[in-house]
């Protein structure tokens, strides 16, 4: 996207490519009958698995009420996504108290952030104890943005698993960083299922990347789709009449759903009301006015919200992960999780914790979409340090 590109010509042009386009619902999706009580749901195949998962799945990251899992799970709702580090460790076992007794009746995936063959094996077999389940359908490497990363002895673990049946299949899952290392998930020919983030704030032409993982036979699991989750609005606020009124949240997940080469989708879900309000995007269409909303939002947040576009990546002289710890802002502001961003930002290697962007009489890091890198990383450290 050149510089200065309008913020409406940006959204349209993400809105008018043929993978997403409005048009006639894809063949792929079959409803099934509902009933005055149900809401009626949409499938899709992921990929070369086979599985027919519900277009919108459960991301459980931030959600601390297992009963707004399990009515999910009642409901129809049939993937369920969770990793080994949520919540300290602990959102494994509220999922699996969970899902325990609706076990065969969905698909369950979890990440490993392990660094090595057996670190990764070490972290299936404790996922597995604490979702009180025999396998998993699908197992992450968790947080990839570089090719260096899509390395063998990780793949390896990936494959001693599913020789042992403790997961069906090989996935691997990233924030940012596509452009290099999607070409490198497709030729190592190992894995059956991407994650990544997908929004309406990213660039239009990240959709060609989806459809090349699709022609590819992937599956596309997409997260991060209502960029941030930026839900509170106050009344100084510029949008304030349009986004307290209408829906932003539930005009961006529609958004996403437009691109028949994502295969479902993991928005969070804390609540029943976000809960009911996301499965309405399964067969409510995007209209004219969600395209307003989104607009309204990108104007709101664009000052502060990561695109993921990668561009950033290695421009800081010290080293820092620039887009990452923009994320682990987004966690606290958009989320409302505090303590996710800190123990993200605690992961981070102690050289890298230590550093201070204050000391630095300039920054290096220029973002073309107009964030203010060296603001924002001092507020990440001033908060999280």
């Amino acid at each position: 996207m050149k510089a200065n590109s309008s913020r409406r010509n940006f959204l349209a042009a993400g809105l008018a490519l043929p993978a997403a386009g409005i048009g006639p619902v894809p063949a792929q999706l079959q409803p099934v009958q509902s009933s005055s009580k149900t809401p009626e749901l949409r499938y899709r195949t992921l990929g070369k698995t086979g599985l027919r998962v519900t277009s919108v799945g459960f991301g459980c990251m931030i959600t601390a009420d297992p009963s707004v899992i399990e009515r999910a799970a009642d409901i129809g709702i049939n993937y369920f996504d969770t990793a080994r580090g949520y919540q300290s460790g602990n959102n494994e076992r509220m999922v699996g108290a969970a899902l325990k007794s609706r076990r065969k009746n969905l698909y369950l995936s979890s990440k490993t952030h392990g660094g090595s063959r057996d670190e990764c094996l070490r972290d299936l077999e404790t996922s597995l104890r604490e979702l009180a389940t025999d396998y998993l359908d699908i197992w992450y490497l968790h947080a990839k943005s570089k090719a260096s990363e899509v390395r063998d002895d990780l793949m390896e673990a990936q494959a001693v698993a599913k020789q042992q049946g403790k997961i069906r299949f090989s996935g691997i899952s990233t924030h940012s960083g596509q452009k290099d290392l999607i070409p490198a998930v497709l030729g190592s020919k190992h894995f059956d299922v991407v994650l990544t983030s997908y929004n309406f704030t990213m660039e239009p032409e990240f959709a060609g990347i989806l459809k090349t993982i699709k022609t590819a036979g992937l599956g596309i699991v997409a997260m991060k789709v209502m960029a941030g989750g930026y839900r509170r609005v106050k009344p100084t606020d510029k949008h304030y009449s349009t986004l307290k009124r209408e829906g932003a949240m539930l005009a961006a997940l529609k958004w996403a759903l437009r691109n028949s080469d994502v295969d479902t989708t993991v928005p969070s879900m804390t609540d029943m009301d976000q809960l009911d309000e996301n499965l309405t995007a399964m067969t409510a269409g995007f209209t004219p006015q969600d395209d307003r909303i989104l607009m309204a939002q990108l104007e709101q947040i664009g000052g502060q919200y990561c695109r993921m576009c990668g561009a950033c990546t290695g421009a800081c002289p010290r080293g820092l992960p620039v887009s990452d710890m923009l994320r682990y802002l987004t966690y606290v502001e958009g989320y409302g999780q505090f303590s996710l961003g800190r123990d993200n930002f605690r992961a981070l290697p102690a050289e890298l914790q230590a550093v201070r962007c204050a000391d630095c009489s300039q920054c290096a890091v220029r973002c073309r979409n107009g964030i203010q890198i060296a603001s924002r990383l001092i507020q990440a450290q001033e908060l999280f340090a």
